[in-house]
Formats: structure tokens, C-alpha cells, sequence
């Protein structure tokens, strides 16, 4: 059972941001998503914070080096700004079925940066179960939506794909740190922990010199909003990012990348039920596919 704590962790990842998503998309369409980026943040280092305390008895990982620091701060850093940042915009610009196409180039992305920079190998059959999974999950958000999500400037398309594809690069490139800086025998937990911190740091200090914390604070008057930040933030840069981190300690970062790709598809019945979004034969092909190589690489 041992031996693939590793991938469940990284499954439980994808239920943890498939519900993200949810509670995000929410509050996203009633204060924007730059409010709920910056105080998801503050809210997740306040949640880990307190566990931290509880579990290995003190407030910050104080043991950490700088070694640590560095790598798992540049991974926050670039996973949660500015990866995150460039995703959102994409959202915008590009819509979100063609953003979430692009965001499945993350377990290509992080297999080729753990091969170059950690040595990781994949043996055949988990080659092709990440094929299996990525091609599914291509499908599934790849389906041709209704004529209002085409984008009406060309010049903002490409600024979309290239926005998209930042994302995808940046939650790569965040793993990928994430693991150098878990080196050794450090839990995932204060990993984690140290992870938010920077970013929060750098986010906040940006919206300040900006003079956007009042706008931010007052958009929390709005009860729904505020709710389904905190019911986000529980499950995304809580326990979500969490999960990944042990994830990412445990198992290969290509494999663990791929199975935490899985919310495009996890999220459909949700999707269905609370959005009213329509499940075509396409959905449920790729959705097959996908499960279909989840499962090769947790039996194989």
C-alpha cells in the first residue's frame, strides 16, 4: 500500500481541485478573480499555520535552511503568482475550456522537466499510461463549444494561448522546485507552508504598492463570495496543494503531474449538476480514456 501513497495522494490533489474550481468559479463571478487569488492565500498560510502548530509544534518550519527556503519559495513563487496570474488571464482572454486544454500540458511538461533536471524515467507502460490520460483529458475539454466562447480578437487569442501555456509551464516548473526543496527527509506539510508564505508575501506586497487592499477587503462584504473563498481555500491551497506536495515526495513528478491533471474530468457531473453544463458521447469517451490510464499507472 506503501509503495502508492504517492498516487493516491495525487488523486485525492485532483478531487481536492475539482472542488476548488467550484467554490472559485463562484466567488470568481462575484468579486473577481484577482480578489479571490489574493485572499485564498491569506486564508490557506492562516489554515496551515494552525496545523503546523498542532502537528509538529511550532507556528513556522523554523528548521528549514536556506536551501529549502530558496527552491520552495521560487516554487510558490512561480506556481502560485505568476503561473496562477497567467492562468486567470487566460481564462479571460481564451475562455475556460481552451485554458484547461492547455493546463493538460502540464504532466508533458513536468515529465520532460523532471527527466532534465532529476534524472526521472518513465518505463513503456507509463509512457503510455500518460498518453492515455493526457489524450483523454484532451478530449474531454477540447469538445467544440457554443459559438459565444470564440474569441472576438485574434491578437487576444494568441495572447490567450500564450497566457495558457504560461500557466501550464509555471504549475510545472513549480513541482519540479517543489521536490529540490523537499530533498531529504521534510514534510510536505512545511514545505507547503513555506510555499505560501512567499507567494503571499509577493502578491500582497504587489497589491499594496498598488493601492488595491481596500478594494479587496470590501469586496469580502459579499457573504456568498466570502463562503465559497473559505470553502475553496480549505480545499485548494489547503489541503489541495498539501496533497500535491506529498504527491510530488512520493512518486515521479510525471506521474504525479498526470494524475493531478484529472479536475477537467473529474469536474463534469458537478459541472452538470450545479452549472447546468450539458455531458456529450465526447465527455464520456474522454473521460473513459482518461480513467483508463489513471488506472494502468496505480496497477502497473
Amino acid at each position: 500500500m506503501n509503495s502508492y501513497l504517492g498516487e493516491i495522494a495525487a488523486l485525492g490533489t485532483s478531487v481536492c481541485w475539482t472542488f476548488t474550481s467550484i467554490f472559485f468559479t463562484i466567488a470568481g463571478r462575484r468579486v473577481g478573480s484577482i480578489t479571490v487569488n489574493r485572499v485564498r492565500l491569506v486564508l490557506a498560510v492562516v489554515f496551515l499555520s494552525v496545523t503546523h502548530l498542532l502537528v509538529q509544534g511550532q507556528w513556522l518550519p523554523a528548521q528549514a535552511g536556506l536551501y529549502r527556503w530558496f527552491w520552495l519559495g521560487l516554487s510558490g513563487i512561480i506556481g502560485l503568482v505568476l503561473g496562477d496570474a497567467l492562468l486567470f488571464q487566460a481564462f479571460v482572454w481564451i475562455g475556460p475550456r481552451r485554458s484547461m486544454l492547455l493546463m493538460s500540458l502540464v504532466p508533458i511538461i513536468s515529465t520532460a522537466l523532471g527527466w532534465v533536471f532529476l534524472g526521472e524515467r518513465l518505463n513503456a507502460i507509463e509512457t503510455v499510461a500518460v498518453g492515455l490520460t493526457v489524450g483523454g483529458i484532451v478530449w474531454v475539454v477540447s469538445e467544440r463549444g457554443n459559438a459565444n466562447e470564440a474569441p472576438s480578437d485574434r491578437r487576444h487569442y494568441w495572447l490567450g494561448v500564450l497566457a495558457g501555456i504560461g500557466g501550464a509551464m509555471g504549475q510545472a516548473l513549480g513541482l519540479v522546485a517543489s521536490k529540490k526543496g523537499m530533498a531529504g527527509d521534510f514534510a510536505p506539510l512545511s514545505a507547503n507552508l513555506i510555499r505560501m508564505l512567499v507567494a503571499v508575501t509577493v502578491m500582497w506586497s504587489y497589491t499594496l504598492l498598488r493601492g488595491k487592499g481596500g478594494h479587496t477587503l470590501r469586496a469580502l462584504t459579499d457573504r456568498r463570495a466570502s463562503l465559497s473563498i473559505l470553502g475553496g481555500a480549505i480545499v485548494g491551497p489547503f489541503l489541495g496543494v498539501w496533497l500535491s506536495l506529498v504527491a510530488v515526495k512520493l512518486t515521479r513528478v510525471g506521474i504525479a503531474a498526470t494524475l493531478m491533471a484529472l479536475p477537467p474530468v473529474f469536474v463534469l457531473l458537478p459541472s452538470w449538476w450545479i452549472f447546468k453544463d450539458r455531458i456529450s458521447l465526447q465527455t464520456v469517451v474522454g473521460t473513459a480514456i482518461a480513467i483508463g490510464g489513471v488506472a494502468i499507472i496505480l496497477l502497473f
